[in-house]
């Protein structure tokens, strides 16, 4: 396209990547995190609508992540010259997204590009699956993309055949990853084809394992109950598969962008679940009528309150005995699937002991116990000094420094990170600060990236905008504005 109306201007590397791939009918955006893939995504998507060749955009995403798309992606990288209506998928079929969705699906209006959005998950669901197919059959001339597309990886799930089958509908496609293979090269098989049988050759699993593995017959069981199945040893042909891949693919690594910030700065939302919903807005209710009558008069006592706000977003609730009552999220579950999208070396943050607990733990079981180390009150001078010193060397298989920012804030070089997430924030601006530099010092030589999980319209929200705007937040929950912290 010889002229085409950027919203934001894009970096080189995503200018270039746009032009080789914008008018493709399928293609793999493998851009590492913090290097710009959405955009792109969405550049292709208007460049395509105005040059009349979709008038519709299905965009599939985790959880965390699609309702981003939604409120912040969309309206800020979307070209002026499109004009656009948005549905975003809910899993109960309320009177009002039914009208929306069908007023979407059937708006004959050709000046407007329609666009659903919808979590992967909803996808393993019939009521997600057929209302997904209903909308691409209705509108063929249909740009899918599939966010952080690791999330059909697995050949054999529910989702992964859905997405699939709606590939076979949809116009053009892309699927969108900063690491495409999380364990071995056969992650790659269920996210080509969706794109295309023709992008890795095959469209059977077994003749693309015999092509690039190598499978040892083995045997499991006793007796009657003894069956044979195949064990991946090893791979083979990796040259020939990365080069089917760079057919049809773009790879970007943050070291390679040269126009890229230093310091680059994302934000994952999480949604909240219905009891963790209940409890946020009692514990409000509470804090408000405390501030009214007078209860909160000292920057701790305020200061107090915000904290047990937080708690209730990470999860878990400390009663006035001490005692921590443990709540289903969906925080330890976004971190888990946002570390598959991640190379490298990753320190991961958060104030509070019961999150630091919970993420060792998981990580452990995950990544193996050499994976991790832990690096808050309760870890030995001895431990932290091996946790550090294993950190900071490439061939140690000590991958993720969990640690809280209080402790891990000072005296702790850890340049091997290219990036750094922030599990949950605290009110201190210096711990901030100090605990973003433990990577970003001298010594690194790559471009970091800082992501904040967040749920959206809780006090993670106004903590984080204070933070980023470099605002001391217990200098300011005393002064007249102090109600809008709980508001």
């Amino acid at each position: 396209m010889k002229s085409f109306n950027f919203k934001v201007k894009p970096y080189d590397h995503q200018l270039k990547e746009w032009n080789r791939s914008w008018d493709k009918r399928f293609w793999g955006l493998f851009l590492e995190m913090g290097t710009g893939k959405t955009k792109v995504a969405l550049d292709t998507a208007g460049a395509l609508y105005l040059a009349g060749e979709i008038d519709t955009a299905l965009i599939i995403a985790p959880k965390g992540v699609y309702d981003n798309w939604i409120r912040k992606e969309i309206p800020e990288h979307m070209s002026a010259d499109v004009n656009y209506d948005i549905c975003r998928w809910q899993a109960s079929f309320t009177q009002k997204f039914k009208r929306e969705i069908s007023e979407l699906a059937l708006n004959p209006e050709p000046r407007r590009l329609r666009i659903l959005a919808m979590n992967v998950e909803a996808l393993s669901t019939k009521k997600g699956a057929s209302t997904a197919y209903a909308f691409l059959k209705r509108n063929p001339n249909c740009l899918v993309i599939v966010d952080e597309s690791t999330t059909i990886k697995n050949r054999k799930a529910k989702r992964t055949t859905t997405v699939i089958e709606l590939g076979k509908v949809a116009k053009y496609r892309r699927i969108l990853t900063g690491s495409p293979v999380t364990k071995d090269p056969m992650d790659l098989f269920s996210q080509c084809l969706f794109l295309s049988k023709d992008m890795l050759g095959y469209d059977s699993y077994y003749a693309f394992q015999g092509r690039y593995a190598v499978v040892k017959r083995r045997t499991a069981g006793y007796g009657e109950k003894q069956r044979a199945y195949q064990q991946i040893i090893g791979f083979r042909r990796l040259d020939e598969l990365t080069e089917r891949l760079q057919r049809s693919s773009s790879r970007v690594l943050k070291k390679d962008c040269l126009d890229l910030p230093d310091k680059v700065y994302v934000r994952r939302d999480i949604e909240l679940t219905a009891e963790q919903k209940t409890l946020y807005q009692e514990m409000k209710n509470l804090a408000l009528a405390q501030l009214d009558s007078g209860e909160l008069t000292t920057t701790k006592s305020v200061l107090t309150q915000i904290q047990r706000l937080q708690e209730i977003v990470c999860g878990y609730l400390t009663g006035d005995d001490g005692k921590i009552r443990h709540l289903e999220n969906n925080r330890l579950l976004e971190l888990m699937g946002l570390l598959e999208e991640v190379q490298g070396k990753v320190i991961i943050w958060s104030p509070r002991v019961p999150d630091l607990e919970k993420i060792i733990k998981a990580l452990g079981e995950e990544y193996g116990q050499e994976a991790v180390g832990g690096f808050y009150g309760a870890t030995s001078d001895d431990e932290r000094n091996r946790v550090k010193e294993e950190f900071q060397n490439p061939d140690s298989p000590l991958k993720y420094f969990v640690s809280n920012q209080a402790t891990g804030r000072f005296g702790n070089t850890l340049t091997e990170a290219k990036t750094v997430i922030y599990f949950s924030n605290n009110h201190n601006l210096e711990d901030r600060m100090q605990s973003e530099d433990r990577a970003h010092r001298i010594g690194q030589t790559d471009k970091v990236t800082y992501v904040d999980f967040v749920a959206p319209g809780t006090i993670d929200e106004k903590i984080l905008n204070a933070l980023r705007n470099k605002e001391n937040i217990a200098s300011q929950v005393m002064g007249e504005g102090r109600r809008d912290w709980f508001d």
